[in-house]
């Protein structure tokens, strides 16, 4: 539980950011400005930032009932939907600090919401994608979904370092998720089958090019460029810190993708990719607690047990233990979810209550003396 000692330093705070992208200057800019406009003066910050990210989960529930295979092809419909559901989540995580400003309720837990909802939707948006492209309940599929997390962390990691929010000429929250928009859209027209069509280059496929721009710009672009940034900033890059994704990734990989499991095999991609959600989100927003509050870059979190602990339990043939049958891991499947959504609550909802209290705010309303939100 946090104490009043730990957020007094919650009283130097100040949001900065560095945004760079031409697109978001000149055209979404005012666009998101002239949409925050629409907004009733009672509706608070971070009702906004929920209300977006509401447009992603409702879509993740329309592909469970119309493409649980995640291949489809579903209604084109559908796909539409995602690009616009998508495209509002991005609209709305971008109104939230101009509605802020707006209503003069500006705080440091508008931040760690804000943040802490992208957190959880990087895997979500990530398992739009993959019903996009028609991945399926693949290793492929996994793998994609795992990935589309990692730029999150390594943002946060370059802001718990660099004090500044920094986003380059061609980002992902900009650029990116615009991307994502379209290549729905292509989706929504032709059918996702289309990525499977042969692109003129050899046995390349369309997919192949489009998976392998994002871990271009992931590993040669982004990644680079957070270490660049933090290293211009005069702090020491410790690769320890990057062990909580690697570790995370790694057994949420494992568990996923043993021959011994049933995840793919069975379509349970979904529950699996849900409970990796809450890991990640906890694990990347306690990163930017520890920010607010200045304190020490965290090496990893308790809530990362429940995935480790299903790794573990799936793969014990390779020490000569029993494995598990389809019903069984399901059933593994279900506690683990459930243990992680239980703990990521306990977390979040102790953490948000702290901060309303000490900063005497409200999370999801404004109080009627307009203060903070």
């Amino acid at each position: 539980m946090l104490t009043d000692d730990d957020l007094r330093v919650l009283s130097e705070y100040k949001y900065r950011s560095i945004d760079k992208s031409p697109t978001s200057y000149y055209i979404l800019n005012p666009f998101w400005t002239w949409c925050t406009s629409l907004f009733p003066t009672w509706y608070a910050p971070n009702l906004i930032t929920l209300t977006g990210l509401a447009f992603v989960v409702g879509n993740l529930v329309l592909v469970e009932l119309l493409v649980p295979d995640l291949v489809g092809p579903g209604p084109s419909w559908l796909y539409y939907s995602m690009a616009a559901g998508l495209f509002l989540y991005q609209t709305f995580d971008n109104c939230d600090g101009k509605q802020a400003r707006r209503t003069g309720t500006s705080s440091p837990l508008g931040e760690l919401f804000d943040h802490g909802v992208d957190s959880l939707n990087c895997t979500l948006a990530g398992l739009l994608m993959v019903v996009t492209l028609g991945l399926g309940s693949t290793r492929l599929g996994a793998f994609f979904t795992l990935v589309s997390a990692w730029p999150m962390y390594f943002s946060t990691w370059e802001q718990a370092h660099t004090g500044v929010l920094y986003l380059g000429f061609i980002n992902g929250p900009t650029e990116g998720i615009l991307i994502a928009c379209g290549v729905m859209l292509v989706s929504a027209v032709l059918g996702p089958q289309i990525w499977l069509e042969p692109t003129g280059f050899g046995s390349l496929i369309w997919r192949d090019i489009f998976v392998g721009n994002v871990l271009v710009a992931l590993f040669f672009v982004h990644v680079p460029g957070c270490v660049w940034n933090v290293r211009a900033a005069g702090k020491q890059v410790r690769l320890v810190e990057w062990l909580p994704l690697l570790a995370f990734t790694a057994s949420s990989w494992f568990w996923a993708t043993s021959p011994f499991g049933h995840i793919l095999a069975h379509n349970h991609l979904v529950l699996w990719a849900l409970q990796s959600c809450l890991v990640f989100g906890q694990m990347t927003t306690q990163a930017i607690l520890a920010h607010l509050l200045h304190k020490p870059y965290p090496i990893g979190s308790t809530i990362m047990l429940t995935t480790f602990v299903g790794c573990v339990v799936v793969n014990a043939p390779l020490i000569g233990l029993p494995g598990l049958t389809h019903s069984q891991e399901l059933v593994l499947i279900y506690v683990t979810l459930a243990v992680t959504l239980a703990m990521y609550l306990h977390w979040a909802l102790g953490t948000i209550s702290a901060f309303c209290r000490f900063l005497d705010i409200n999370c999801l309303t404004i109080k009627s003396r307009g203060k903070h939100v």
